[in-house]
């Protein structure tokens, strides 16, 4: 893949820059995402994207891009969750969850003891750098481990015919991986869309050519030479080689010698 193909594809979708967050986020998904099918790495990004708003690095629960301060102290966001809580604008959330700093972290953000430990995550703050993030993000979507359905099954890219399934009615759509419903399938697919253009571009899971094998050492190993006949391994050999420039002259004059001796001869 060329990144750098990548990076001037997805620009414009972007609105024409990207700043050094974005593209150490989106490098170091890429990087997790290796050997993810074409449509499930678009998705990957799609839905960090949209779990982000466009900053696309990791980031701390009720961080936005228009906020100045995009790394605010455990207490600001805790302080930020109990306000919405108590006016009503989490009405999903059933006892609050961050008052132990398991709040999101990430650019899928984690919260909760249980799913931070389910990634191996001992130090919260470990969620927020780039190559762990994206490692939860990747793995989080492949293998379900985000959400589930009412059956107890989770749900994974895999479970998902691309790019069909982003014009998907809400309950079978692929944005089911990361959220519920919340409104946001259509900007999902839209940004997925954007990423897999850039992606093919980028020529992302393109078999690199194969490397010429390496010469036989066989071939490259010197002759060795039998001293049993008496060969004096010190004395210069002045053997001179068939197809030698030096043979080819040595030849020419003994032909030109003989063809005088002959024209000689005749001339008593």
């Amino acid at each position: 893949m060329n990144q750098k193909n990548f990076f001037d594809a997805i620009r414009p979708a972007f609105g024409g820059k990207l700043n050094s967050d974005q593209v150490i986020g989106m490098s170091a998904l890429l990087d997790a995402g290796a050997g993810l099918p074409l449509h499930h790495m678009a998705n990957v990004l799609a839905q960090v994207r949209r779990e982000t708003g466009g900053i696309m690095a990791p980031i701390k629960e009720t961080v936005m891009a228009s906020h100045r301060d995009k790394n605010p102290s455990d207490a600001e966001v805790i302080r930020r969750l109990d306000r919405a809580y108590a006016r009503g604008k989490l009405p999903w959330v059933k006892a609050p969850y961050w008052r132990e700093g398991y709040f999101g972290r990430g650019q899928i953000g984690l919260t909760h003891p249980e799913n931070y430990a389910r990634f191996g995550i001992v130090h919260k703050d470990d969620a927020l750098i780039p190559h762990i993030s994206a490692h939860v993000a990747v793995r989080g979507m492949r293998d379900g481990l985000f959400r589930k359905r009412k059956n107890g099954t989770p749900i994974k890219l895999a479970d998902f015919n691309f790019p069909a399934a982003l014009d998907a009615a809400p309950d079978f759509n692929p944005r089911r991986i990361v959220n519920g419903q919340d409104g946001s399938d259509a900007e999902v697919a839209l940004f997925h869309r954007q990423f897999a253009a850039a992606l093919a571009v980028s020529g992302w899971g393109e078999t690199p050519a194969a490397p010429q094998p390496a010469p036989d050492p066989a071939l490259l190993a010197p002759t060795l030479v039998d001293d049993s006949a008496g060969h004096d391994p010190a004395a210069k050999d002045t053997t001179i080689p068939n197809g030698d420039p030096r043979s080819d002259w040595r030849a020419a004059l003994i032909t030109a010698l003989l063809a005088f001796l002959k024209w000689l001869g005749g001339k008593k």
